[in-house]
């Protein structure tokens, strides 16, 4: 599926230890910020984390601006579900 951004919103550290093929990585607390730049990738957008609750937290935030996203989950599962290979 290439018609989708995957979006890890773990932290840098987290980010590197593994992630889902094809994702970047925007941290949760820089959301806010980069709201901008988010618009401008490809949608819908897929969010993910390490077990779901963060990227929870950054999908409620990014539909409240109108952004066509998810809640992937975990970046295991996503990584799964969205091959983007």
């Amino acid at each position: 599926m290439n018609n989708i951004t995957i979006v890890d919103v773990r932290t840098t550290a987290e980010f590197m230890g593994g992630n889902a093929t094809g994702s970047i990585n925007i941290p949760l607390q820089e959301i806010q910020q980069r709201i901008e730049e988010i618009k401008s990738l490809q949608q819908p957008i897929i969010l993910c984390c390490a077990s779901g609750n963060r990227s929870a937290q950054a999908a409620s935030f990014l539909m409240s601006c109108g952004v066509e996203c998810k809640n992937g989950g975990s970046w295991l599962d996503v990584n799964y579900n969205y091959q983007t290979t």
